[in-house]
């Protein structure tokens, strides 16, 4: 009697790496395709898909290597959970990209092989993303490496301090809500379209701040992310009180940036949860914001060194000054999955504000399963 395989995806705009995927997850047994709805696509991506669920599910029913198609009940990363309970695969079959731990977990608690494929174009053919075949877009999003939060007045105020944030090319389809800068990213495409405009750098990050923050805003977007998308390379944002910051600083130097590259890892929790308020339980202090900034200057005095150790220890310290001041940015979730590389990363943070999103882990080796960013050049 043949296994059952399970996969779960979009499965959006149909191309041939899906079909070699499938076609791979095929040669272990009968294979089961559950797709995300459009509501969850909508939830997980800040859009709804091209092609409507009953579309997807129809294209795909019609490959000879699946053997049904569901469309998920569920919402969130884990949308496929009752599927996966009525399926009951032998094997849950993902990609690199697919890769969760919490995915792992469930499989794991739940007796089913986990195999993760490493993805190979079929053979003189071009590797292919659904990212990669919608209308280019170039937009960056953006990293901020230390110092988070110090981009607000009612923080800084306390204590003067940096925020380091770092621009990130968009080779991957990073999830909403994910403390990218997607929010302020699809301003950026609401004002500008596919790429950003050429002209006075500040100016247009200017012009970005207040296109998001118009005025009777109730709660403002930092700066650091107008900032972090349209200015390339590495950079070191003086705050002071004010929601601009007095000074900026900016790397372009290739061998900091390829050395940054190398360390940077992203494990995907899932996007933050609607209705998520980080700033419950707030305790700002001038002790706290001070902490905050020293973390975020010594990241920045070790990253120009290249000390990858005390890198990974400013940038651990600056998350641990973060969650001081606000702790509802990590619960035991998060802990417990920090918990798994403790051992294996030098440091990690939460991407953004917390509550979901991706660990950011710095490490000398590879981490199994996780992505590396891609720094966005200056003149790129």
């Amino acid at each position: 009697m043949a296994k059952k395989v399970m996969v779960s995806g979009c499965f959006d705009l149909l191309h041939s790496g899906h079909v070699a995927f499938l076609q791979e997850a095929a040669r272990m047994g009968d294979l089961y395709v559950c797709i995300g709805s459009d509501e969850n696509v909508h939830q997980l991506k800040g859009r709804y898909p091209v092609n409507p669920q009953e579309e997807r599910r129809f294209m795909l029913d019609a490959l000879s290597c699946v053997h049904c198609v569901r469309v998920n009940r569920g919402m969130g990363i884990l949308d496929f959970t009752s599927e996966l309970e009525e399926v009951s695969p032998d094997i849950f079959f993902v990609n690199e990209d697919g890769h969760t731990p919490a995915k792992e977990a469930l499989c794991k608690d739940r007796g089913i092989e986990y195999v993760v494929s490493h993805r190979i174009p079929p053979q003189n053919l071009p590797q292919r993303s659904t990212t990669s075949l919608r209308i280019e877009c170039t937009i960056p999003y953006r990293i901020d490496l230390a110092g988070g939060w110090l981009d607000q007045p009612w923080v800084s105020c306390h204590h003067p301090g940096p925020v380091l944030t770092v621009s990130i090319e968009p080779n991957f389809d990073f999830n909403d809500r994910s403390g990218m800068a997607t929010s302020t990213r699809e301003k950026a495409i609401e004002l500008w379209k596919t790429a950003l405009p050429s002209g006075n750098r500040e100016q247009l990050a200017q012009t970005l701040f207040a296109f998001e923050n118009p005025p009777g805003t109730s709660e403002i977007s930092g700066s650091q992310d107008a900032i972090g998308i349209v200015f390339p390379g590495l950079n070191k944002l003086h705050y002071q009180g004010n929601y601009w910051p007095e000074v900026i600083e900016s790397v372009h130097d290739e061998q900091i940036l390829a050395w940054l590259e190398q360390h940077l890892y992203l494990v995907t929790l899932g996007p933050r949860i609607q209705g998520y308020n980080v700033l419950s339980d707030t305790r700002i202090t001038a002790e706290g914001a001070q902490a905050l900034a020293d973390a975020a200057n010594n990241c920045w005095d070790a990253l120009l060194a290249q000390d990858i150790h005390a890198f990974g220890d400013r940038f651990r310290r600056s998350f641990e000054a973060q969650v001081a001041m606000f702790p509802n940015m990590a619960g035991e979730a998060i802990f417990d999955m920090i918990d798994q590389y403790r051992d294996h990363a030098l440091g990690w943070k939460l991407s953004g504000a917390g509550g979901g999103g991706y660990l950011i882990l710095v490490s000398e080796q590879p981490v199994e399963r996780a992505i590396q960013v891609k720094i966005r050049r200056k003149g790129s």
